[in-house]
């Protein structure tokens, strides 16, 4: 079987769709910053009779993200499908009127940088495979942008753009690139938001490969 490579993996949404797609046979590679938690997150997998393994790398590090996807493809086998789902950090959301030129790098790295870095990682051996899948999940200021909330607005938006694009330029290679916009927070217990219908909503959208953006819940107003 081939590979699941998850950056941002976490014991929320991460772990679940792992879960979920480790039940379908494939191989997980958990990818975040702290190695221990995705040890441990891998042993959790492991119980549940998930091959899975952990691989260290902050997103805002081209040459460590990089390494990371290389080792996972190495360790467990080709990445077949890629989900690209860390959480933002806090410092990335302020103000627009607050917002300098220097303040939108961080969200530029983490949501441009990082995701053109692994996708460029990962594709070669997606087309060598003769298929693949690219999972973008973002929050709804992807959508609609919040002046609370500048550096994730304007970050989230060029993420999503250049995941259109992949999109409608690899449908014809068979690899289809798709968007969920998870409105708000993901809530434990939510019938939509929860992370196992929403680990469910994912696998839905690499089986069904039908069109880029996609909502898990209505848009908050």
């Amino acid at each position: 079987m081939t590979t699941l490579a998850i950056i941002g993996a976490g014991p929320g949404l991460g772990a679940a769709v792992a879960a979920r797609f480790g039940r379908e046979g494939y191989d997980i590679a958990l990818v975040s910053r702290d190695q221990g938690r995705l040890d441990t997150l891998a042993d959790g997998l492991t119980g549940k009779g998930v091959t899975a393994r952990g691989f260290a790398a902050d997103v805002r590090d081209p040459k460590a993200l990089a390494a990371a996807l290389d080792a996972a493809a190495t360790a467990l086998g080709p990445i077949e499908v890629l989900q690209y789902s860390p959480v933002p950090q806090r410092e990335f959301m302020l103000p627009v009127l607050d917002t300098t030129a220097d303040d939108l790098a961080g969200p530029l790295e983490f949501s441009v940088y990082g995701p053109v870095t692994a996708v460029r990682q990962v594709l070669p051996g997606m087309r060598a495979l003769g298929r693949g899948t690219v999972l973008f999940v973002n929050g709804g200021t992807a959508v609609v942008p919040h002046p609370e909330r500048a550096g994730t607005s304007v970050a989230f938006a060029a993420e999503s753009a250049y995941g259109r694009l992949l999109h409608d330029t690899l449908v014809d290679e068979g690899i289809h690139v798709a968007q969920l916009i998870i409105p708000g927070a993901i809530v434990p217990g939510h019938e939509k938001k929860d992370p196992a219908v929403l680990a469910d909503t994912l696998w839905t959208l690499h089986q069904d490969r039908h069109g880029f953006r996609h909502f898990a819940d209505d848009l908050e107003s």
